[in-house]
């Protein structure tokens, strides 16, 4: 079924049997409420990651036909419809889904073409047991310092800390105990994060390890190699040591020796030793 079906179009010929349930009132033409009787919220209760659903009426009691937008504010909603016409003297039944990661307190917020508002609270609880649970991923060794991925692969919000180490070809070069980091990670998220490096090895070969935690036992470790080469040094080092090669090339070419050198035209002297008659 499309979402624009779901939108659901009822006559009300009786105002006063649609004024019966509790409404949060943009004005005297239109109004919005939890779709049933006796509601002045929504809550909506699941086990982490399911999808639930509710829906919310808006119910227009003026003579003219009104077009509202429908939005969440501090929670994730999502409409059949975030843009609805509802004809005048008409309720219309907007379906919407939540979807349960932590517990949140939101509202429902609808806005009117006249500008006006009206909000419907929201309370949202997940059940069932709490599991903390994370990844670091995607290790890389850059300029900027030690490059990774954190992914909160449980249901709550977790503060991880962090703890680094590194080995060279001598020993170890780096070695940072557990810090908290200033992240919060909601169930689901991905973060990418940078930790500096500025006194890195100019000349080694390393393999950098992560270790991050976090409360309810959430652990994981990850690992990374690198290796450091001060390639300007090292190109300049191979131009002078070219350089001082050709030099003695051409030294040694000059100060070749007569045997090395090839065999000499012959040369005739002519002696005068007087007239010639």
């Amino acid at each position: 079924m499309s979402p624009a079906a779901r939108v659901l179009f009822a006559s009300a010929s009786l105002l006063l049997v649609l004024g019966a349930a509790p409404s949060a009132r943009a004005d005297d033409g239109w109004s919005l409420a939890p779709s049933g009787t006796g509601r002045s919220l929504v809550y909506a209760e699941g086990a982490p990651g399911a999808v639930l659903q509710d829906t919310v009426s808006v119910t227009n009691r003026g003579a003219r036909a009104v077009t509202v937008r429908l939005s969440g504010s501090g929670v994730a909603v999502t409409f059949a419809e975030s843009r609805v016409r509802v004809p005048a003297r008409t309720r219309a039944d907007v379906p919407f889904t939540l979807s349960a990661r932590d517990d949140r307190t939101g509202s429902i917020v609808v806005r009117g073409s006249d500008g006006r508002t009206a909000t419907v609270p929201v309370r949202l609880r997940v059940g069932g047991p709490s599991l903390s649970a994370l990844t670091v991923e995607q290790v890389s060794v850059g300029r900027d310092g030690i490059a990774y991925e954190l992914v909160n692969r449980g249901t709550t919000t977790l503060v991880p800390r962090l703890a680094v180490h590194a080995d060279g070809l001598f020993g170890p070069v780096l070695d940072r105990g557990p810090r908290t980091l200033p992240v919060h990670l909601a169930p689901g998220r991905r973060m990418r994060l940078t930790e500096p490096w500025r006194d890195r090895p100019a000349l080694d070969s390393v393999r950098v390890r992560l270790t991050v935690t976090a409360a309810g036992g959430a652990h994981d470790t990850a690992a990374s190699s690198a290796r450091f080469v001060p390639w300007g040094a090292v190109t300049g080092a191979a131009g002078t040591a070219a350089a001082g090669a050709a030099l003695l090339l051409v030294r040694r070419r000059r100060r070749r020796t007569p045997e090395d050198a090839g065999p000499e035209s012959p040369r005739t002297e002519v002696e005068l030793t007087g007239a010639v008659t």
